[in-house]
């Protein structure tokens, strides 16, 4: 499975990144965003497998965000 699906953009990583930083001085290397990208990865990655599980559980043919805010508490702690 390895280098399967889609993964995040370093330059995504890097702007979302910025975008909460308090100091406009703060730096992260490329180790740092490689990770963090990688991090967003395994968590979308989770949300959708949790949202299917939900959604067989409620024996339903599709999964709608309806199950994604019923698991998202759960993952947000799990996280």
């Amino acid at each position: 499975m390895e280098g399967a699906g889609a993964c995040f953009r370093k330059e995504l990583v890097s702007k979302l990144l910025y975008l909460h930083f308090k100091d406009d001085k703060t730096k992260v290397s490329g180790d740092a965003l490689l990770l963090m990208a990688e991090l967003l990865k395994i968590f979308v990655l989770e949300a959708a497998i949790r949202s299917v599980q939900q959604s067989q559980a409620e024996d339903l043919a599709c999964v709608d965000v309806d199950q994604l805010e019923k698991v998202l508490p759960q993952l947000l702690l799990d996280f």
